[in-house]
Formats: structure tokens, sequence, C-alpha cells
């Protein structure tokens, strides 16, 4: 776990933007698309967070 969770926050944003970058070589459309996904998977996340720690305390 020590070496993991460095590694997963390093990569996953490097694989985030590689593949919007992708997406915007392979279709403008598909990349405004998936950057969507992101935000509105982004606001859950974060309505979530925030709900957790309004209840904890």
């Amino acid at each position: 776990m020590m070496i993991a969770r460095p590694l997963l926050l390093v990569t996953t944003p490097i694989g985030v933007i590689a593949g919007l970058r992708e997406a915007w070589r392979f279709h403008w459309w598909l990349a405004l698309l998936m950057a969507a996904l992101l935000a509105v998977l982004g606001a859950f996340g974060y309505y979530t967070w925030r709900t957790i720690r309004r209840e904890s305390g």
C-alpha cells in the first residue's frame, strides 16, 4: 500500500488527460462528452464527501 497509493495518485490523472487527448483526436465532441461525464462524477464525489463530513462532525 505504501507504493500503490502514490502510484495511483500520479498515474490516474495522467491517464485521464491522455484519454481526453485521444478522444479529442478522434472526435472533438467525444472529448467534450467525456469531460462532462468526468465533471458529473466529480460533482457526485464532492457531494458525497461533503455529506460525510457534515454528518460526522
